[in-house]
């Protein structure tokens, strides 16, 4: 210290010339000189350093590996920069710590060694530094991919880890490559038009939608968003990258779900509408249908009374006999209605039994022919005496009445309706053809809509319900129903049901 005291002027003159501030210690770390930067970067007055240890500028935790760092260096002798990119801190007299710099001068006077050390306060780099590297860390491990890229080359400058995992290049393959390169649907002139906005500075950012491809070929749909950066002289591009893939699959699920929805709202809404022209159909066919009969009944029954003489038996029996005819039908359509009630809530229970076809044909026929007009024949199946079925009995008897029955209704005076059955692969197949009206081609594919009637049976009474419950009964019972019919020429109706449904 003494040295330093005789050359004190000296040593002050060339020190505080200097912004760095200047510790000088000897081989014990022994404070021997100062400068006024070194005293004001730690806290303390002119002077008050000298002497002490230069321990006294290290925060504790470091005291122990810095006496080896120090006799290390005593022995070496060398300039060199303390701490060997290790973070160096000092500490100020009020005991806050604070980021340093050292470099470290070996030098000797009148034999004896000495250590200068610069020290500069390093808080502000530091501060920047750790900045720097926290942006650095969030480009790195942002889930997102973020590509950089060169305005003038358009290749790959630097790209985060999001991108290297997702797209499997590494950075050495990337920085050959542009952003065409792993477009599948662009070209390079496409690519340019679409960032032009950007780089004539016509738009600040992009955003688009477009494919990518890995390396392994697969493709996936991204959002891009682009925008203007630039690295020292250089002009860069940044792009980060979103993979909308479930963002997509989402998308597509939910417009998927969208047009189910409104494909059933529309098919509720035709459902209703079908139900409410039903109604209107259901209300007015009541209407006529059962108007008319009671009328016929009426007038029957009035005009009976009429003729109260044992002489004027037959007149009576005429109208009783219309009466008894018009109260069978209103009975039939009654039937039919309950029918319909009993197939729609499922509560039709079928009775099934063993019985030779030719007793429900004899039925059929035997009532059928009290509805024949005139000169009406109808043309009875042959060798069905041999043919049994297991069938419920009352549903094929409903079956037949309903074809015969129209059959008559609606083919003219002096024609015949022919009725045939045969057995084919354990099937029964039952024809009624007439040589009646037949069914417009157009109107055919509505025949077994419930209460459709076509343009050409309108005049005939009908409620337009009974085919479809013949329909109906038939494929719940494993049958089926087919037909053919000319329009003025005739009708064949076929229907298919098992021998045995055992």
């Amino acid at each position: 210290m003494e040295i330093f005291k005789k050359g004190s002027n000296v040593f002050k003159i060339l020190s505080e010339a200097v912004s760095e501030g200047i510790i000088i210690v000897n081989r014990s770390q022994i404070i021997v000189a100062t400068n006024a930067a070194a005293n004001e970067l730690f806290g303390y007055d002119d002077q008050e350093l000298i002497g002490q240890h230069l321990d006294v500028l290290i925060p504790k935790r470091f005291h122990h590996n810095h006496h080896k760092h120090v006799d290390g260096f005593m022995t070496k002798s060398h300039k060199r920069q303390m701490g060997n990119n290790r973070d160096l801190y000092g500490a100020r007299k009020d005991g806050s710590q604070f980021p340093v710099e050292a470099g470290l001068n070996p030098f000797n006077v009148y034999d004896n060694d000495y250590v200068m050390a610069l020290i500069i306060d390093i808080t502000v780099r530091k501060k920047a530094e750790q900045e720097l590297k926290h942006w650095a860390n969030i480009f790195n491990e942002s889930l997102n991919e973020i590509y950089i890229f060169d305005v003038k080359t358009m290749r790959f400058i630097d790209v985060n880890k999001g991108a290297l995992k997702n797209i499997g290049y590494s950075i050495s393959e990337l920085r050959e490559m542009t952003p065409v390169d792993i477009k599948p649907y662009y070209e390079k002139e496409a690519f340019y038009k679409t960032i032009e906005p950007l780089i004539n500075g016509t738009s600040d950012k992009l955003k688009f939608n477009t494919t990518h491809q890995r390396k392994d070929g697969t493709m996936y749909p991204v959002e891009v968003h682009l925008q203007k950066s630039s690295t020292g002289n250089n002009e860069t591009l940044v792009a980060i990258i979103l993979d909308i893939t479930e963002q997509e699959a989402y998308t597509q699920k939910l417009e998927l779900k969208v047009t189910q929805r409104t494909r059933q709202l529309e098919e509720a809404l035709t459902k209703e509408k079908e139900l409410g022209d039903l109604k209107t159909k259901f209300l007015s066919l009541v209407s006529h249908e059962f108007k008319t009969p009671l009328s016929g009944i009426l007038t029957s029954a009035t005009l009976a009374g009429k003729y109260p003489r044992e002489d004027q038996q037959e007149k009576r029996e005429k109208h009783l006999k219309t009466i008894q005819g018009k109260v069978k039908y209103l009975n039939n359509i009654i039937n039919d209605f309950l029918s319909i009630e009993r197939l729609e809530s499922g509560k039709v229970n079928y009775k099934f039994s063993h019985f030779p076809l030719s007793k429900v044909i004899n039925e059929v026929i035997y009532d059928a022919n009290m509805l024949l007009k005139d000169g009406q024949i109808i043309d009875y199946p042959e060798n069905i005496d041999a043919i049994f079925i297991d069938f419920d009995e009352k549903i094929l008897e409903l079956i037949l009445t309903n074809l015969i029955n129209n059959a008559i209704k609606y083919s003219s005076e002096m024609s015949t309706i022919h009725l045939s059955a045969s057995e084919k692969d354990g099937k029964l197949i039952l024809k009624v053809s007439d040589e009646g009206i037949g069914i417009p081609e157009e109107e055919q594919k509505h025949i077994f809509n419930r209460y459709f009637r076509a343009e050409n049976a309108l005049l005939n009474q009908g409620t337009g319900i009974g085919l479809n419950i013949v329909k109906t009964h038939l494929e719940n019972l494993g049958g089926t129903i087919t037909f053919k019919s000319i329009q003025d020429k005739g009708s064949t109706f076929t229907v298919t049901l098992p021998v045995s449904n055992i």
